[in-house]
């Protein structure tokens, strides 16, 4: 059979419809079951209260004035002065047995009501119900009233409920017809929440479909509100994200390919000349230095590879140590010292003494020749190259390197840190050296910042954490210790 065309399909949007109706479905059910409830309540309570001053007042006029006369005038009164409007009034005997009543009928039975009981019990008695014969909805109110202090009788008030009860569903009616129109307006405006919801997750994922096939050129659009608007920025960001890093990889296969292809060329010419012979000595002996140069060359750009695809898996291990930044400086310029003579860039060294961390050597090292290489490698000619350390604080040490080369745009300073990625292309290299030195900084616990004016210089800046020098060990102590040791122990 066909399903209806109008039925919800299953998701979201008929979870958010049903659990809406349902959730104002029951506290209208509640609040007009409540209110019917009070209202009925309080109409029978109206008539019981109306009837039970009376009763009252009938009481207060028998035992406030004495009346001549026998038992029969005494019942002429009472129907006379207490009657009351559309209410019959019956006067009953202890047992129930009707006396006479209001309507001038006088039918020989007994009342056998909850109220008749209560009543003789010294109490106002009150019954609701269906009466025999005529099926009516009646209230009866009872009440013992005794007459001179010998005649004692039952005073029962009998008021149709009809009218009150026809109110009462006339009023039922109206409500339920006010909570179908509530309904009718919640089912409106569920619908529109739960569109409001479901259209715009349906549009970002058919986005994100498209994402996942590869189409990352896709955006979600809309101006969508609160967390589904976060989701789609997210989302949009994500994919901007991606796009930029395969540029960026992109880039980065085309660069590495051409520092990859220039050294093996050379490499590759090399080996063919040297194979074929012929040559003096001094031109073999510059092929072969020209072909080692290449080679290390080439295995530097394997190592930083390596390095970060360490770094990226969380797999490079440090050798912590002692390291005295001074001496750490010191070997760094060193190292660097024949490139920055080729171009006159003098490197200068200020540092107190003193100054320990905790790290691996090598590894420090190698952050500080990328930072200073870096330097030489953007720095005009005869221009000078500083690289300083000093105390922060008890707890901290800043080590910089600062020089005044060409510097770097705004537009390139936030991203300079990036993998692959190179301000000048034309300078070589594989842009992880600023990435992989930052992780390696942090993997002690550090810092990298970089501030850079286009045309006037940059100062990188590393801060990391102070330690205290162990105690340097004497080796004729730790002997003479030996020696004084139980032989078990050594």
């Amino acid at each position: 059979m066909e399903r209806p065309s109008t039925m919800i399909k299953k998701g979201m949007r008929r979870q958010i419809v049903l659990h809406y109706i349902l959730v104002v479905f029951l506290a209208l059910l509640l609040v007009e079951v409540i209110f019917l409830l009070a209202i009925r309540t309080y109409y029978y309570d109206s008539v019981y209260s109306k009837i039970q001053n009376h009763i009252t007042t009938a009481e207060s006029f028998f035992h406030k004035y004495e009346l001549d006369g026998d038992n029969n005038s005494n019942l002429q009164v009472l129907l006379e002065r207490f009657t009351l409007d559309k209410t019959e009034l019956e006067v009953l005997t202890l047992n129930g047995d009707m006396i006479t009543s209001s309507t001038g009928f006088q039918p020989d039975r007994t009342i056998t009501t909850s109220d008749v009981p209560e009543a003789v019990g010294g109490s106002i008695g009150r019954w609701v119900g269906r009466q025999s014969g005529t099926n009516e909805s009646v209230m009866a109110v009872s009440k013992m009233l005794q007459v001179h202090g010998r005649d004692t009788y039952i005073l029962r008030y009998l008021t149709s409920l009809e009218g009150i009860n026809n109110d009462l569903l006339n009023l039922t009616l109206l409500s339920i017809g006010i909570g179908a129109a509530v309904m009718a307006v919640v089912i409106v405006f569920s619908f529109g929440l739960a569109n409001s919801i479901v259209k715009p997750l349906n549009n970002i994922t058919a986005v994100s479909a498209q994402m996942a096939k590869g189409r990352f050129n896709v955006r979600i659009k809309g101006n969508y509100k609160f967390e589904i608007g976060d989701l789609a920025s997210t989302l949009n960001y994500m994919a901007q994200e991606i796009v930029r890093s395969n540029q960026i990889k992109d880039d980065f296969i085309s660069s590495i390919s051409h520092e990859l292809r220039t050294p093996l060329t050379s490499i590759k010419g090399w080996s063919e000349t040297l194979v074929s012979g012929g040559y003096d000595p001094e031109e073999t002996k510059l092929g072969v230095s020209i072909i080692s140069k290449e080679s290390e060359r080439l295995i530097g750009l394997v190592e930083e590879i390596l390095d970060f695809s360490k770094l990226q898996q969380n797999q490079m291990k440090l050798s912590i140590g002692i390291v005295d930044v001074k001496v750490l400086l010191q070997e760094t310029i060193l190292n660097i010292w024949a490139k920055a003579e080729k171009k006159r860039i003098h490197l200068l060294l200020e540092c107190e003494d003193g100054i320990f961390v905790k790290g691996d050597a090598n590894r420090l090292k190698q952050v500080f020749l990328n930072l200073v290489d870096n330097a030489v490698k953007f720095s005009h000619e005869d221009s000078s190259i500083e690289l300083s350390a000093k105390r922060l604080s008890a707890i901290e040490t800043a080590i910089m390197v600062r020089d005044s080369g060409i510097g770097i745009s705004d537009a390139h300073i936030s991203r300079v840190k990036d993998r692959f990625f190179q301000v000048d292309a034309l300078n070589g290299g594989t842009g992880l050296g600023l990435a992989i030195s930052q992780q390696i900084v942090e993997l002690h616990n550090g810092t990298l910042d970089m501030v850079s004016e286009l045309g006037k210089g940059t100062e990188v800046t590393v801060i990391l954490p102070l330690t205290e020098k162990l105690p340097e060990v004497n080796s004729d102590q730790v002997a003479q210790n030996q020696a004084t040791l139980p032989e078990s122990d050594v």
